[in-house]
């Protein structure tokens, strides 16, 4: 038996698979102890840990450690001369308009940082090497409250040359040999100094946090009798063995919306979808992708509350618009919906747990896209009532009738997910309409139509079980690592030896770290270039995945270059303009074994024909009520709600539904086909 737990803001999901059998299950997540939920989705689903073969887990563990600050107590070690470092940070502002706009804060203070006196050239060259003696004396001075749980390092150019770091290192070891060190050029061997030290200092910081969690976690299962392998799943859309992740815990910061990534392009693959826009939309916030030819495209770099993180993301872009997100009035007394959210605790007002702010939930309930009783297919009683106290002093305020306000925060809801959309699709210089719209989690099968509709989109793809797609996908994520490299070097023919050899150096640490962990990679590398025109400050990706690096020439990597620019800028310079390759990204796979599908065989005909009110878009409409299973290959026409047991899917007016063979549901813009 294979097992896959996520752990969301507000419910944690379980996807366990043994044979051909697939069994799912959805419990409340419980946020001051997130392995709590997890095991209570081991007891909803009625399994034996000493039976399980694999487990595979996705947290928010690292993320909220950052997000409420309570991280490790961290010291941080840099060159002398770069003490400010985390406080100077960059001269650009998120919000150009806000008056009071502060930098977001660093996780470690000045008072907490260190400087060491030596210094390494941008080439690698030694200029200055730290003085033993008098780097013991100052690390002993630091160390010597106890206050620290953990020590991170960045020292100017390590990514060229790291012996300064892993020497100070070796002396923090000496002197406190449990402290957690973190080195930035262990985590990062990328330029920038600023980004490089706040990647470091949030490794470090997260670190303790996620070590102790995984540990009180692999306890519990053990302590029921699991013998299994444990993993964790990466912010890169792949998984790694527990005790990997104990020391590199940063890569796990957005291990949850990978997740859903993965499980939505696995998915549908049968299919034949293969470009696809991912739509994860859980109780707290919504995550979307864009995916192209099948691969989620990775990120460089990711920030979470302000921070820059640089190390290897699926590219996704999260919104506070969740099942959760509370609507509420702003100071120009308009309404508005999210950021903030009622989380698990205490939730919805329908959920009865002394919630009383009205969310987006509460409002599907009361326009009746949501009923009372097939909530998560009937498992979990929900409060219309309470739903409707909720949101009666907005429709007061307004003027307007219950449901009408009901459908306002939908709507709201809906705009924010457009917005998130276009920034992985026209703002990357992607065309949203060359894409099938796959939504999942709880809420996302119920706004995906109309999202889809407001980007032109025709087709709506739902996958098997889209309320735990996040969960299947860490059963069908591939075990993934990545090393990255700065090497700034010339497109030309005299450099395409060193570019090679520089892919394949990167290939070879990645391959030989997973063999590290008793696991055998396969020979699909996905490998990355970062370029640019000489004298640009940022640079774009260009992917050479699947491409005989043997035969590839100058002319035509400057060529593919082009296109990516011309992709994201609209333009390319003339042919002959000098381009430079500036860091290197290579990542190696090991495939999981084969899942069943969790799909059924579309069905032969509906039973008696049933029907439900519901208020959309300022029109009173008579939707039909269909359980998945009764979906079959003939188009149904809208309005119609479909029970899929973990999540609602809305078809609206204008739009058809039917099953593939795939047990996919199709949502299609248009006519009875």
């Amino acid at each position: 038996m294979r097992v896959g737990i996520e752990v969301g803001g507000t419910f944690t999901d379980l996807v366990a698979v043994e044979g051909g059998t697939v069994l799912t299950a959805k419990v409340p997540s419980t946020p001051a102890s997130p392995d709590l939920g997890a095991m209570h989705a081991l007891d909803a689903a009625g399994l034996d840990p000493a039976g399980i073969e694999e487990l595979v887990h996705g947290s928010t563990v690292a993320t909220n450690a950052v997000l409420e600050r309570k991280g490790a107590a961290v010291c941080l070690f840099v060159t002398r001369g770069t003490r400010d470092l985390l406080l100077l940070q960059r001269h650009d502002k998120e919000a150009i308009y806000d008056l009071r706009y502060r930098k977001p804060e660093p996780v470690v203070a000045r008072r907490d940082t260190f400087e060491i006196d030596e210094r390494i050239a941008a080439d690698g060259r030694v200029l200055k090497a730290p003085d033993r003696a008098a780097t013991a004396r100052l690390v002993r001075r630091v160390l010597a409250e106890g206050e620290y749980e953990a020590a991170a390092l960045c020292f100017l150019h390590a990514y060229a040359n790291p012996d300064h770091e892993r020497a100070v290192a070796a002396i923090i070891r000496e002197a406190a040999p449990a402290l957690p060190v973190t080195c930035s050029s262990d985590v990062t061997r990328e330029f920038r100094e600023y980004e490089r030290a706040s990647t470091a200092a949030l490794a470090a910081y997260v670190q303790p946090v996620m070590a102790g969690y995984v540990s009180r976690f692999s306890a519990a299962l053990a302590g029921r009798g699991f013998a299994g392998r444990f993993s964790i799943m990466q912010s890169n859309g792949g998984r790694m063995p527990a005790e990997a992740m104990e020391r590199n815990a940063i890569s796990a910061l957005f291990s949850g919306p990978a997740a859903g990534a993965v499980g939505a392009v696995r998915s549908v693959a049968g299919a034949g979808f293969r470009n696809l826009i991912t739509l994860d939309m859980g109780g707290t916030s919504t995550d979307v992708a864009l995916i192209a030819d099948g691969r989620p495209e990775l990120a460089s770099m990711t920030r979470i509350d302000g921070l820059p993180v640089k190390t290897p993301v699926i590219d996704i872009v999260s919104v506070g618009a969740g099942g959760g997100s509370l609507a509420w009035v702003d100071d120009g007394g308009l309404l508005r919906v999210g950021p903030h959210s009622a989380g698990a605790m205490p939730g919805p007002a329908c959920y009865g747990r002394g919630g009383d702010r009205p969310t987006v939930t509460d409002a599907h309930l009361v326009r009746g896209t949501l009923r009372a009783d097939a909530f998560l297919g009937g498992r979990m009683a929900v409060d219309r009532e309470a739903a409707d106290r909720a949101l009666e002093p907005l429709a007061a305020r307004f003027g307007m009738a219950l449901e009408e306000l009901a459908d306002s925060v939908v709507r709201l809801a809906e705009v924010s997910i457009v917005r998130a959309i276009q920034r992985v699709s026209t703002e990357r210089g992607r065309d949203p309409r060359d894409y099938v719209l796959v939504p999942y989690g709880g809420a996302g099968p119920l706004h995906a139509a109309r999202v889809a509709e407001d980007l032109a989109i025709g087709t709506v793809v739902v996958p098997p079980n889209a309320g735990v797609l996040s969960a299947s996908g860490l059963l069908l994520s591939d075990h993934v690592h990545y090393r990255t490299r700065t090497r700034r070097l010339a497109v030309s023919e005299a450099s395409m030896d060193a570019i090679r050899d520089t892919v394949e150096a990167l290939q070879a640490e990645a391959r030989d770290y997973l063999a590290g962990l008793g696991i055998e990679a396969a020979a699909d590398f996905d490998r990355v270039l970062e370029m640019r025109y000489l004298g640009q400050a940022f640079e774009v990706p260009v992917s050479l995945s699947g491409m005989d690096l043997d035969r590839l020439q100058a002319e035509e990597l400057a060529r593919l270059f082009g296109e990516a620019h011309r992709r994201v800028f609209e333009f390319a310079k003339p042919h002959g303009d000098p381009v430079e390759v500036v860091s290197f990204r290579v990542g190696v796979r090991a495939p999981p074994p084969p899942m069943p599908s969790m799909g059924r065989a579309p069905a032969n005909g509906r039973g008696a024909p049933r029907t439900a009110a519901l208020t959309e878009r300022g029109e009173a409409l008579e939707a039909g009520l269909l359980a998945r299973a009764e979906l079959g290959p003939d188009a149904v026409a809208g309005p119609l709600l479909i029970d899929d047991g973990s999540a609602t899917i809305y078809a609206p007016p204008g739009w058809t539904a039917a099953a593939d063979g795939h047990g996919n549901a199709i949502l299609r813009k248009g006519a009875r086909r």
